[in-house]
């Protein structure tokens, strides 16, 4: 099921079971207040891929600050009792936002819709080491037995937004939630939807037109958050730390990127907007590489949304980025 009606039995903490009670006094028989349906997210791309569905029929708000780690974050109360007082409540994944179950069992009973809007799509495993792996498959060519080292070494890969293919797959799961909670506005938000996802598909048609005759096609990540985007072009992510964003790599990794940059004549290393450089840096000085940035859209600031960026913008620079490397 994509959709989930919270109705599960828990211990309130006397806030958050005063502040449910005074959100569902003030909301009509229907359940949507006079000022629209009331939608709380976790964390940037859930948010605009939210809000493009809403449109002007509520108000879609945002836990986490730009540059929050989302797996290890930890709710405050106020967090807690917003989620209790949504109409819906729209996450990623439990892969991503791992605080989630456990919030959602500390609720109790509540009618508040959850979304969690990569519920069906299947994730990857990411197999670490994949410069190292790589390199020995090319050299030696027991790709077999390469794959077979690197099996138990892995991770679940829950950056699936970063995919516009899969990015429609979760516009669809947070409109069907929505209107499950609001279907007198039915209309409005799959028109919204529709226009949103039409935008999306128009973004996968530039990354596929961008990289189908490239040559190059391997690029190298500090932070291994693109693997969708690889996956779906038909790319080779090689990074440098796996995808959780603060693990620092020993020396001999590092070693092994330096070896595996030049043999393959990798002149640039991306880095993410919503984490520290310095990793990246060390790995282009001992290069000669340069240093751009790939956005996994997870530090996407106040300030960035008044000056016009959104999912689809910073996308673009993504591809802009990309393709100084795959061609």
């Amino acid at each position: 099921m994509m959709l989930n009606r919270l109705k599960v039995t828990g211990i309130l903490s006397a806030a958050a079971f005063f502040l449910v009670g005074c959100g569902a006094s003030e909301s009509s028989e229907t359940g949507i207040s006079e000022d629209g349906i009331k939608v709380v997210t976790t964390f940037y791309p859930m948010y605009d891929f939210a809000k493009n569905v809403v449109g002007d029929n509520g108000e879609v708000s945002v836990l986490l600050d730009a540059g929050q780690e989302s797996h290890g974050y930890e709710p405050t109360p106020q967090d807690i009792a917003a989620i209790a007082e949504a109409d819906v409540f729209i996450y990623n994944s439990d892969e991503m936002e791992t605080w989630v179950p456990s919030v959602l069992e500390s609720i109790g009973s509540s009618d508040v819709i959850v979304v969690e809007a990569a519920e069906n799509i299947a994730l990857f495993e990411m197999v670490e080491d994949a410069a190292a792996e790589e390199e020995h498959d090319e050299e030696e060519g027991h790709e077999e037995e390469g794959h077979e080292e690197g099996e138990d070494a892995h991770n679940v890969d829950p950056h699936v937004w970063l995919d516009p293919v899969y990015a429609q797959e979760e516009v669809d799961a947070i409109l069907s939630g929505v209107l499950e909670a609001d279907e007198a506005n039915k209309e409005s938000y799959e028109a919204n939807a529709a226009v949103f996802n039409e935008k999306l598909a128009k973004l996968d048609a530039s990354y596929q037109t961008a990289f189908e005759t490239a040559e190059n096609r391997t690029f190298v990540v500090q932070h291994a958050a693109f693997g969708y985007i690889a996956r779906r072009y038909e790319l080779t992510e090689v990074a440098v730390s796996d995808v959780s964003s603060d693990a620092e790599p020993n020396p001999a990794k590092l070693a092994e990127l330096q070896r595996f940059m030049i043999d393959n004549q990798i002149t640039t290393v991306y880095y993410s907007d919503s984490a520290s450089s310095k990793t990246a840096q060390t790995l282009a000085e001992a290069t000669g590489a340069a240093l751009e940035v790939l956005s996994p859209l997870e530090g996407i600031t106040d300030e960035d949304q008044e000056a016009g960026k959104d999912y689809l913008s910073v996308m673009e620079e993504n591809l802009e980025a990309l393709k100084k490397v795959i061609q």
